[in-house]
């Protein structure tokens, strides 16, 4: 009878542990210089997807610090972006695709607002040449108030170091240099700011599902998130056991693609049951295909853009089969 028993209890933990490591999840711990790890820590938010990460605006540090004016603003010409605006002292202002302009609301809050900080209202002069009605505020949550242009509230990046920088540029697909008139920075001038930005006023990428698939003209059927940017994977990862080798610094550039409801996704082909959340050492939550764990690239500056294709020989676009795209055999 206690055999029996025994056995019964052990095949009955079996079936716990069969199901509590899916795609192999393994018990490990975070290794330096982007070694492959296991996952073990509990999530935690926010998402590095959402809004890339930083080590403080200007000064390398990460504590939080009260906003600071615009002062007298600033266009710089920039050759890869064009018209860019900036504060007084020539740091670049941001605009986040998540937040709205009409109505004006920032969605950038806590952590965020620590890794982008925000752009207080107060006394601004608009820049030479410059329309002086885009300037406007928005009260936030804190009942603080943010500078807005053309309603868009700004910010400015912890990791631009010094007057010019556009490291944020294109972070998560969700943050770009904003253009005196407060949409998109583009090469060109207003007039291709109005149409690189035309989409997100619009809401069109939130008609997406949280990954769907797009027909390149050179790469074919690939997968993008909820906002059309590319998704990729990294050779360096594994999918069984599940383990990441992009850690740190890396996420800075290849920011993860946060979880998506299993009802969110179209056009993939791999079984539902292969596109779990792989739950990382560092504590994000990351999206996986096929158990592969997926990402954007921060130099994808706009929906469509694959400039993260074949970097480094080991980061590639995905199939709806979640194969690498275009990789020698």
């Amino acid at each position: 009878m206690n055999t029996w028993r025994n056995a019964s209890l052990a095949v009955t933990a079996a079936a716990v542990l069969a199901l509590t490591t899916a795609c192999g999840q393994e018990q490990g711990t975070a290794t330096p210089n982007g070694q492959a790890v296991g996952a073990a820590a509990p999530a935690q938010q926010p998402a590095a997807g959402d809004y890339g990460s930083g080590s403080g605006y200007g000064a390398g540090s990460g504590a939080a610090s009260a906003p600071k004016t615009a002062g007298q603003l600033s266009v710089l010409e920039s050759k890869k972006l064009g018209k860019v605006l900036t504060d007084s002292e020539g740091f670049t202002l941001y605009r986040f695709d998540k937040d709205t302009a009409s109505p004006a609301k920032s969605n950038c809050e806590g952590e965020c607002a620590k890794i982008w900080p925000v752009v207080a209202a107060g006394s601004v002069t608009p820049a030479p040449g410059t329309d002086a009605s885009v300037i406007g505020e928005v009260t936030r949550a804190d009942g603080t108030k943010q500078l807005t242009i053309g309603g868009w509230p700004m910010y400015r990046y912890a990791k631009d170091t010094k007057p010019g920088d556009t490291n944020g540029q294109g972070v998560g697909g969700t943050w770009f240099a904003s253009a005196p008139d407060g949409k998109k920075a583009a090469p060109g001038g207003a007039d291709a700011g109005a149409g690189a930005d035309a989409g997100a006023d619009k809401g069109e990428p939130a008609d997406l599902a949280g990954l769907s698939v797009r027909k390149d003209p050179k790469l074919g059927d690939i997968v993008v998130d909820k906002n059309g940017m590319t998704v990729y994977r990294f050779k360096k990862d594994s999918a069984w056991p599940m383990k990441t080798a992009c850690t740190g610094p890396c996420l800075d550039k290849w920011p993860v693609v946060a979880p998506v409801d299993k009802n969110d996704i179209e056009g993939i082909t791999v079984s539902k049951r292969g596109n779990v959340t792989f739950n990382r050492p560092d504590g994000i939550k990351q999206q996986t295909i096929d158990c592969w764990p997926i990402y954007t690239f921060a130099g994808d500056s706009k929906p469509g853009d694959t400039n993260g294709q074949g970097v480094g020989g080991t980061w590639y676009a995905v199939s709806p089969a979640g194969k690498l795209v275009g990789a020698p055999e």
